[in-house]
């Protein structure tokens, strides 16, 4: 759990509000009472894997991330439990849609992706939106979350580069 809530410390603007973490702090420092520990405990994992069909949990993983039908949007509360899962369509140009997936995605302000492969314009996207995208271990949606909560995920750091060819 000390590594989930590590992790999600890097979206803690995005999930308590950076207004929240102004108001908290005099002249660069912490007020007095405010504990920033337990304030990145309050965060709440917004985690996007692609799948092939709207199974939510049991829904197989997609092979590639831009042309994936849809996409599973799990959340998950302090304590790693999932609160709340719900499934998009893909409504980027690879899908038939507009406008590139990545950034279809990441209007859904997600802490990390879940994905067998992407291709390097959607990984870089999403690196510099300090999003983490993690290499997809397992078949569906349910086994790469458990990955996720238990720590077994390792970063995805090079783009797919004949993703344009699929």
């Amino acid at each position: 759990m000390e590594k989930l809530v590590q992790r999600l410390s890097v979206g803690i603007l995005e999930w308590v509000g950076a207004e929240d973490v102004v108001k908290e702090e005099e002249d660069g420092k912490p007020k007095e009472g405010f504990n920033y520990e337990r304030e990145v405990k309050k965060v709440r994992a917004k985690i996007v894997v692609p799948t092939v069909d709207e199974s939510g949990l049991n829904a197989q993983l997609a092979e590639h991330f831009g042309r994936a039908p849809y996409f599973a949007v799990v959340e998950l509360t302090d304590n790693g439990e999932v609160s709340n899962v719900r499934t998009v369509p893909n409504v980027g140009e690879h899908a038939g849609g507009m406008g590139y997936t990545h950034d279809n995605i990441l209007e859904l302000k997600p802490n990390a992706i879940i994905v067998y492969g992407m291709g390097p314009r959607g990984l870089s996207t999403f690196q510099s939106a300090r999003v983490a995208v993690l290499k997809a271990n397992a078949n569906t949606v349910k086994e790469v979350i458990a990955a996720y909560r238990d720590d077994r995920l390792q970063e995805l750091t090079e783009g797919c580069h004949h993703a344009h060819h699929h």
